[in-house]
């Protein structure tokens, strides 16, 4: 740099030297004059590096006279104290010069970074608040009116739908004692409370609360089916209250973790944090609770995960009915759902739906009739039908839509009897040890079934003219002593042999299957056959008890001495050598 510097300087001089002796004559065309250049010099250049080492290699040294000659009529070029001082100068400049531009690249760079970081971290902020926002947004859509799943579950259902004209509106449906309470829940009216429907499969609870649902227009109602699976049972929660569990946030664009990483039951728990915060900015603009309703609640399994989901959905249950924010309806046919919400339910109120009595059911199975085939069926007929499928919504059903009314009736009862004897049916003496375990459960069925018929035989009315079927019943701790066993019961509840209602009544779970119990009780051989499971039973369990000891190596008269100690004392016993 000092060099070049240098270099410089020297041309300087020698342009100025030449241009004060050079004269440019003015140059004339026809096209007029020319000044004459100015300015222009003629530049020589001090010797090159090389030619004045040369130079000095020559003369003996290096910066003599040699190295370079003064011209005549030029000044005398920079000494060797002037180039050192302008040398010392610039270097000075330059390492000022060279560190306050790196501090400038070096603040150029840290405010570069702090604006990248500061518009990457505005924008994940603002994208996670916009998210937050969008979500609880669409969980307050699912509660709006004109929900698609209430319009397929309506026609699944068979009650009136908006999407149908008039005509095919025409009242259809049996209005149950029920109703005018369910009615009141969905619409609000009765608030502070959470409800389990309780009762036997085909009653009719399912119908009556989309036919509830339909009557507000689905508007602050929310339904969906449970499932034995958590993972399912997620899926289905999200899809009613339209909650994608933050699978579709994209704030790992931005280095934000997503909490999609967890358990179902922590979804599950997530999904009702956002239900509540909807509901607390709902009760801002509507004074009645929002209504969940989980049905068929006895999917779920009776095991770890089963309960703790179980007691999930009742701790928020409690909360929001004494909040008065959302009202939870589960919906059941299994005893032991009740069961386990007794234990802590404080606010739960218990609705059992039972078969329809004699005069709604004959009206009923009229109506059902008359829209299928458009006939009035006699009352012998009606009362055949009763007497033989009794109240059951399902069963009647199915008997007003087939044309022969009383064939579907023995199907129906020949269907019962059939499930009953497959799932329960015992083997007698000559059975395997191997299946004593399932022998147990159906031994222990049949003994309840011929309980409840010897129950109905000393029964005064099994049957009484208004209100139809009186089915004989069991407390439940007493259906267990008969049983000798304790845990079954459940498990003949889950499959639709008996069933157990809210007062812990044992009976059998329908009209049908009571007298499938009654035919099988009747057959000819039935006591002794089930004494004889019994007994092989016994004698099995016995030999499973029983250990057989064998003594060897006796010589002579040798013998043992085998001392048996019991409550009452104790007692020796000999053990000697078989002479034979």
């Amino acid at each position: 740099m000092a060099s070049f510097a240098k270099t410089i300087y020297v041309c300087r001089w020698l342009s100025t030297s030449v241009s004060s002796q050079l004269q440019v004559p003015k140059l004339s065309s026809g096209l007029g004059s020319v000044s004459p250049l100015r300015n222009v010099t003629l530049l020589r250049f001090p010797p090159s590096h090389c030619q004045r080492r040369r130079a000095s290699q020559q003369s003996g040294g290096y910066g003599g006279a040699q190295d370079y000659q003064v011209q005549p009529g030029q000044s005398q070029p920079l000494v060797d104290d002037e180039q050192n001082s302008l040398r010392q100068g610039e270097d000075e400049t330059t390492k000022k010069y060279d560190w306050s531009h790196t501090a400038f690249k070096m603040f150029e760079s840290t405010l570069t970074t702090f604006a990248s970081l500061a518009v990457l971290g505005l924008a994940g902020y603002g994208y996670h608040r916009y998210y937050k926002y969008i979500v609880l947004q669409k969980i307050e859509n699912a509660f709006k009116p004109g929900d698609p799943v209430l319009e397929l579950a309506a026609l699944g259902k068979q009650v009136p739908n908006p999407a149908i004209n008039e005509e095919e509106n025409a009242p259809h449906w049996v209005l149950r004692k029920e109703q005018t309470l369910i009615d009141s829940i969905i619409n609000g009216s009765i608030q502070n409370r959470y409800h389990l429907l309780i009762g036997e499969k085909g009653t009719g609870k399912s119908s009556m609360l989309i036919d509830a649902m339909h009557k507000v227009g689905g508007e602050g109602v929310s339904m969906f089916e449970a499932h034995a699976d958590l993972e399912i049972f997620r899926i289905r929660l999200g899809k009613a209250l339209d909650f994608e569990y933050m699978e579709d946030y994209i704030g790992s664009l931005f280095s934000i973790r997503g909490p999609r990483d967890t358990t179902a039951l922590l979804d599950i728990e997530r999904a009702f944090n956002k239900l509540e915060k909807v509901a607390l900015r709902r009760r801002k603009k509507v004074r009645r609770p929002l209504v969940l309703i989980i049905n068929c609640t006895h999917l779920l399994r009776d095991d770890e995960d089963g309960q703790d989901l179980l007691e999930l959905i009742q701790q928020r249950a409690e909360q929001w009915a004494a909040s008065n924010l959302v009202t939870v309806i589960l919906n059941s046919d299994d005893y032991w759902v009740y069961e386990r919400l007794k234990q802590y339910a404080t606010r739960m109120e218990v609705i059992p739906v039972l078969d329809l009595p004699k005069v709604e059911a004959l009206l009923a199975l009229k109506k059902y009739r008359s829209r299928s085939f458009n006939e009035e069926p006699s009352s012998d007929i009606l009362e055949q039908v009763y007497n033989r499928v009794g109240g059951r919504l399902t069963f009647l059903n199915r008997v007003a839509q087939s044309p022969d009314m009383l064939r579907t009736c023995e199907d129906i009862c020949l269907t019962e009897k059939t499930w009953f004897l497959n799932k329960c049916w015992i083997l007698g003496t000559e059975m395997d040890d191997d299946v004593m375990d399932e022998q147990k459960f159906s031994s222990a069925a049949m003994v309840l079934a011929k309980a409840l018929v010897e129950r109905q035989k000393q029964m005064d009315t099994p049957y009484d003219p208004e209100k139809g079927h009186i089915l004989p019943q069991i407390p439940l701790h007493e259906a267990r002593q008969i049983m000798t066993r304790a845990d079954f019961i459940k498990s003949y509840d889950h499959i639709n042999v008996f069933t157990i209602d809210s007062k812990a009544m044992v009976r059998a779970d329908s009209v049908p299957m009571q007298n499938a119990f009654r035919e099988i009780c009747g057959e000819e051989g039935f006591n002794e056959h089930l004494d004889a499971t019994l007994e092989r039973i016994s004698a099995i369990e016995s030999l499973g008890r029983t250990r057989e000891l064998v003594a060897k190596d006796l010589v002579g008269e040798g013998r043992y001495d085998i001392s048996v100690r019991d409550g009452k004392g104790a007692r020796n016993v000999q053990v000697k050598r078989n002479s034979s």
